[in-house]
């Protein structure tokens, strides 16, 4: 329910004397052009993208369930019978063996790969039979398109398009090259593609990863200008043309041998012209999470716009577009609500009469059916292509005056004062198991919610919902002059001294989305949260488990929003019972196993490929939040409920692991330290997490009085994993074998598990973590969006808060700097940039701000453990800390001034700050204030 003491704390807070904070919103002065500029809505079951159009505005909207695929088998039968001879091949140094058997047999199952390969073969053949000359004869409907697209056609508004793509465009080979045979650079193409130039065929080939340049024969060409033809295969995910991420001449054709910066460049007037567009369904490991559709609102108005601004306030969860065109000043607000489970936008003007638009709804997937359902509501119904599930939104509308007028295309209002629209959706989807459901009834259910409601009531009953969660927190790190800019100027200009309050924004921005994708009942945020816009996301937009799901969930509950991990307890739930059936079938092993990626249908089984997708410790991961989630709470009834699943695992890595005839050490193997540096026995963040896991197991069972001779067992497992060790450059090694380049920039920084988010290396050690630290710092400051985010916390454990925020710069750095491609960093709409976008950035990065204002993963709270220079005052409150308490800091001139305890639990509480230590003995729900000395305040 809603605390009132929370919201005072949180209004007294917003009124500090540090300055006049701006109010927590992002605000812009032009609509969105893009998506990555509009603004996330959500209540955990519904997403919308809200781009604040003037005369269209676009709400582009996602249901969490609705995902490719369909409930099946993940795990190849017999694969356990290859687990000794990979081991064997490991153990002989054979890697390149090991992963070509393991690519073969022990890989997990595709959808649709029995008979793929006739079908493809068939289709293919088919296509092939066009050839140049009639691809370029007339009637063809030839299109232009900008090339290259980074992301795919997809990007360029081709969405959902498979199947066989021609492209053209040309050059003029200048009268010096007569007679010289060319290089045709192109860049990388998916998938596949057969390149001509004057009709004749120059080269063909297909992958993702490589770069075509082909010969061109000179008597190939003409003098003056030449034709380019290519024949673009796409079987799946995105296609086209798309380059090069590296800044290096493509699109280019020049002398053999020749510098290609000496090239010519083709004209940029390419055209396409879609041959086939259904391809066999090609074999996929897992599902896509998919989009919904588009609500659009045609808007009438004539005349000049002034006074725009397009904003999200986070304090309320609702966004904002105002105008004022013709003197009149409009207004629309939207929210989605978690008490209606609907998407409500509502349209005012200061004069009467004033309101008049057309909805539609529009969606991506093929053959969507829109109809009238009754008098004033509108439906969208959809089946996506690859899979079994099928969704249905209702739009309804209520006036206040005009004429309203339904068709079975859209909605009609002509000159009403206000207008409220709710927007509710459902798939057939009832669990990973079950898609035996009623989208019909359940959107016509979630419409009825709020049925005969005023918006004003609707408004109210969803902010309350809403900041009964955000309200736990409240943070401020300073101010400065750029607050008052608009978010996309801030970004553009921002540095920690200068803009100190966009940190601030950006902590509760993190903890905003993941209340807006995270809610009980749903599913956990992926690797998008609940927005996506493709049919073709990257990576799935699933759940990616060997860093990014976990990160997802890393400031659920030290920023005070423990209640939204429960969709992530519900999914490990599920893995759990899924991943017996792989632990059993690859493994022939007892308990629950889990690899690198999952889906809405809880694939467990190894995918993509050998060299990194057989990764064994997603489930040894995944119970870490378990653990955590009652360390922050000290929910004894919870860690009961829980504790099968954590033992199941245990159950796995004590059968799993082997003794490694070198050393004499358990190891882990085959594995893989995530996606860097092939299949190996080993590595070292494998031995870190099931350690934890064994060490949490046991505290687990010692906590709840069971299993004692399981706890004698782990104990002596765990001392007999291979422990971490220095290697030659003073690093932590990555892997059993002193092999790691000091000059590799990897993105994953994997072997530091053990100090973040793990304990495995603690300042108990120095001598670790000073090796720690080293790989760290070899590792560099730059990164993806997620890679820097984890550094931000890994520094702020090393107690170096101007080295983290020195990585925080760099993860609020513009992604898009208009001169080259998106760098990791934000967008517009903050949202982290991989880049592409993924929302995991913006959850790790709030987390590691937290990090470096209070740590109490070593049993003791330490206060401010790594603030940086620039945070010299500030104040934080809602806090959370293990052992089951809620803390509020204060700080001036880089100092504690006072600090805050509010004991929920009545635990036993070790606080240390500027090497002072107190022990208090706490009564639950009892507040204890300290000075800046750790001095209780006297009154207590």
């Amino acid at each position: 329910m809603f605390h009132p003491r929370l919201l005072i704390l949180f209004c007294l807070l917003a009124g500090r004397a540090l300055g006049q904070p701006q109010p927590l919103k992002l605000w812009y002065q032009q609509p969105a052009a893009k998506w990555t500029d509009a603004l996330p809505l959500g209540n955990g079951h519904l997403g919308a993208m809200v781009f604040g159009g003037v005369a269209q505005d676009r709400i582009q909207f996602n249901e969490a369930t609705l995902w490719t695929g369909r409930p099946r088998a993940y795990a190849r039968p017999g694969a356990a019978q290859y687990l000794p001879q990979i081991r064997q091949l490991l153990a002989a140094g054979k890697q390149a063996e090991a992963e070509a058997l393991a690519e073969q047999h022990f890989m997990g199952l595709k959808d649709h790969e029995e008979g793929y390969d006739a079908a493809k073969a068939v289709w293919l053949q088919r296509v092939r039979a066009v050839g140049v000359t009639e691809a370029n004869a007339a009637g063809h409907a030839w299109k232009p398109l900008a090339i290259p697209t980074l992301n795919g056609w997809e990007s360029a508004g081709l969405d959902g398009l498979d199947g066989a793509v021609w492209f053209k465009t040309t050059f003029d080979l200048p009268a010096a090259w007569a007679g010289k045979d060319l290089t045709l650079s192109l860049g990388r193409i998916r998938d596949a593609d057969f390149t001509y130039v004057n009709g004749q065929q120059i080269g063909a080939d297909e992958g993702i990863s490589k770069k075509r340049r082909y010969r061109v024969p000179a008597a190939a060409l003409r003098a003056g200008r030449n034709e380019v033809t290519i024949q673009v295969i796409n079987y799946y995910d995105k296609g086209g043309l798309i380059g090069v991420k590296e800044q290096q001449p493509v699109f280019v054709a020049y002398p053999e041998g020749a510098d290609p910066a000496t090239g010519v460049a083709l004209s940029p007037g390419w055209q396409y012209w879609v041959q086939d567009t259904n391809p066999p369904l090609s074999p996929s490991y897992q599902a896509s999470y998919q989009p919904f559709g588009d609500l659009w609102l045609d808007v009438a108005g004539t005349g000049p716009v002034t006074d725009y601004r397009r904003e999200l306030d986070i304090s309320q969860a609702v966004a904002r577009t105002s105008y004022t065109q013709a003197g009149v000043k409009y207004l629309r607000e939207y929210f989605s609500s978690n008490p209606a489970q609907a998407l409500v936008c509502h349209l005012t003007a200061d004069v009467k009469g004033k309101i008049s638009f057309n909805a539609r709804l529009q969606s991506p997937h093929p053959q969507p059916k829109i109809y009238r359902v009754d008098d004033h509501t509108l439906a969208l119904a959809v089946q996506v292509r690859d899979g079994v599930l099928r969704g249905v939104s209702y739009l309804r509308v209520t006036t206040k005056g005009g004429r309203l007028t339904m068709t079975d295309r859209q909605i009609q209002l002509v000159g009403a004062d206000e207008a409220t629209l709710c927007l509710a959706a459902a798939t057939n989807f009832k669990s990973y198991l079950d898609v035996a459901g009623q989208p019909e009834k359940l959107a016509q259910q979630a419409l009825n919610q709020s049925q005969g409601k005023t918006y004003e009531a609707l408004k109210a009953a969803h902010q309350r919902d809403y900041q009964a969660l955000f309200s736990s927190l409240a943070v401020d790190l300073g101010h400065g002059a750029n607050e008052q800019l608009p978010t996309d100027q801030r970004i553009l200009k921002f540095s920690p001294t200068a803009d100190p309050a966009l940190l601030a924004l950006y902590l509760q921005y993190g903890r905003y989305l993941l209340i807006s994708s995270s809610r009980k009942g749903g599913l956990p945020a992926n690797l998008q949260g609940i927005w996506n816009e493709s049919l073709t996301p990257s990576w799935g937009s699933k759940y990616t488990t060997n860093i990014n799901l976990q990160m997802n969930y890393w400031p659920a509950e030290v920023l005070n929003l423990g209640a939204c991990t429960a969709p992530l307890v519900q999914f490990i739930d599920e893995a759990a019972q899924a991943g017996q059936a792989t632990a059993q079938t690859n493994y022939d092993a007892p308990g629950w196993v889990l690899h690198h990626n999952t889906d809405i249908w809880r694939g467990t089984a190894p995918i993509n490929a050998s060299n990194h997708g057989i990764w064994v410790t997603g489930a040894a991961w995944l119970c870490q939040p378990i653990w955590e989630h009652y360390q922050f709470t000290q929910d004894k009834a919870f860690l009961r409920q829980q504790y099968p699943v954590l033992k199941s695992a245990a159950a796995f890595y004590a059968s799993f692991l082997t003794k490694d005839p070198r050393a004499g050490y358990l190891i882990s193997t085959p594995s893989n330290s995530p996606e860097h540096g092939g299949l190996v026995a080993g590595p070292t963040m494998d031995h870190q997490i099931i350690r934890d896991l064994f060490k949490t197991t046991t505290a687990a069972a010692q906590a709840l009085g069971l299993d004692a001779d399981l706890q004698q067992e782990l104990t002596a497992k765990a001392s007999q994993l291979a422990p971490n060790q220095i290697g030659q450059h003073g690093q932590l090694q990555e892997w059993l074998e002193d092999k790691d380049d000091p000059a590799d920039m990897h993105r994953h920084v994997s072997h530091l598990w053990g100090v973040f988010p793990g304990t495995d290396i603690t300042w108990a050690d120095p001598k670790l973590m000073q090796a720690a630290r080293t790989s760290l710092t070899q590792r560099g400051d730059g990164g993806t969006g997620w890679s820097l985010a984890w550094k931000v916390n890994l520094w702020a454990r090393f107690r170096d808060g101007d080295h983290a925020l020195r990585i925080l710069q760099n993860l609020l750095a513009p992604a898009e700097n208009g001169t080259g491609p998106e760098q990791g960093g934000v967008y517009k709409n903050l949202f982290d940039a991989h880049p592409p976008f993924q929302i995991d950035g913006n959850f790790g990065g709030a987390a590691g701000m937290a990090e470096m204002l209070l740590q109490s993963q070593n049993d003791a709270l330490e206060l401010l453990p790594a603030l940086p220079a620039a945070w010299a005052a500030g104040e934080v409150r809602g806090l959370r800390a293990r052992g089951g308490f809620t803390v509020g800091l204060k700080w001036a001139q880089g100092k504690l001034v006072g600090a805050e305890v509010r004991s929920e639990a009545g635990q036993a509480c070790v606080i240390r700050y500027g090497g002072q230590e107190v022990q208090l003995k706490t009564k639950a729900g009892k507040v204890y204030k300290l000075s800046g000395e750790l001095k209780l305040v006297k009154g207590q």
